[in-house]
C-alpha cells in the first residue's frame, strides 16, 4: 500500500486547521492596533476630529509590529496570519463605526483605552519647543539642500524652516528679548541641536525628540491639535 498520498492528505488536512483563537487580551490589542492605524490614516488626511490626538504614524507603527510579534511569539501565527487579523480588525472597526449612533463617542472612549497601552509599549519622545523647532527645520534643511540643491523637498523645509524662526521671534519678543537677544538664542539653540545630532549620530541612535511636533507647530492654527496628550 503507498502510504505517501494519505500522509500527503494529512499533512494537507493539518496545515489547514485554522489557528486557535487569540486570548481577550490579545483581542484588544489588534482592535488597538486598528484604531490607532484608522486614527493615523485621518489625521494624514487633516480630518479635524483626529487632529485631538497625538500624531499617531510612526508610534502607531512601532506599536503594530510590537503587537504582532507578541502575537505570533505566544500563538505560533504566521507574520502573515497576524497581517490578515490586522487588516479584519481595521475592517470591524469601521464596521462598528458606521454602525454606532454616536461614532465620534465610540472612538474617544476607545482611545481612552488604547492611548494608554500605546504609551506604556512606545512612550512618545519629548516635544521640542518652538525656539528647538526652529533650529531642528534650518538644520533639515541644511542637509537636504547640501544633498539635493534646491530640491522641493529643501524648498517645504526652507519654507517650514522660516515659519518657525517667525513663531519663535515672535515668542522671545513677546518674553522681553531683544531682536538681537532673539538672534543668539536662536543661533545657540541651532549649535547645540547640532553637535547633539552628531554625538547621536555617532553612537548609531537617531533624535530623541518628537520631530514630528514641529510640523504640527509650523502648521497653520487650524491644522494644530487642539489637544495635547
Amino acid at each position: 500500500m503507498n502510504l505517501l498520498p494519505i500522509l500527503m492528505l494529512a499533512l494537507s488536512q493539518s496545515a489547514a486547521i485554522p489557528p486557535a483563537p487569540l486570548d481577550p487580551v490579545q483581542q484588544r490589542d489588534l482592535s488597538c492596533v486598528a484604531i490607532l492605524a484608522i486614527i493615523a490614516s485621518e489625521q494624514e488626511r487633516g480630518i479635524e476630529s483626529a487632529l485631538a490626538y497625538p500624531l499617531l504614524t510612526e508610534r502607531g507603527a512601532t506599536y503594530a509590529g510590537l503587537v504582532g510579534e507578541r502575537i505570533m511569539d505566544a500563538t505560533g501565527r504566521s507574520r502573515e496570519q497576524v497581517r490578515e487579523e490586522m487588516l479584519a480588525a481595521v475592517e470591524a472597526q469601521q464596521a462598528m463605526a458606521m454602525a454606532a449612533a454616536d461614532p465620534e463617542e465610540l472612538l474617544r472612549s476607545e482611545m481612552a483605552v488604547c492611548l494608554p497601552l500605546l504609551d506604556a509599549a512606545v512612550p512618545p519622545k519629548p516635544k521640542p519647543d518652538l525656539t528647538q523647532c526652529a533650529g531642528m527645520l534650518q538644520l533639515a534643511y541644511e542637509e537636504v539642500y547640501g544633498r539635493e540643491g534646491l530640491s522641493k523637498t529643501a524648498q517645504d523645509l526652507k519654507t517650514l524652516a522660516a515659519v518657525l524662526d517667525s513663531r519663535a521671534r515672535d515668542q522671545l519678543r513677546a518674553e522681553g528679548l531683544s531682536g538681537q537677544e532673539s538672534d543668539i538664542v536662536l543661533t545657540q539653540s541651532r549649535e547645540e541641536m547640532l553637535a547633539e545630532a552628531k554625538q547621536r549620530e555617532s553612537l548609531g541612535l537617531g533624535s530623541d525628540l518628537d520631530f514630528d511636533h514641529c510640523f504640527v507647530l509650523a502648521a497653520p492654527e487650524e491644522k494644530q491639535p487642539r489637544n495635547e496628550h
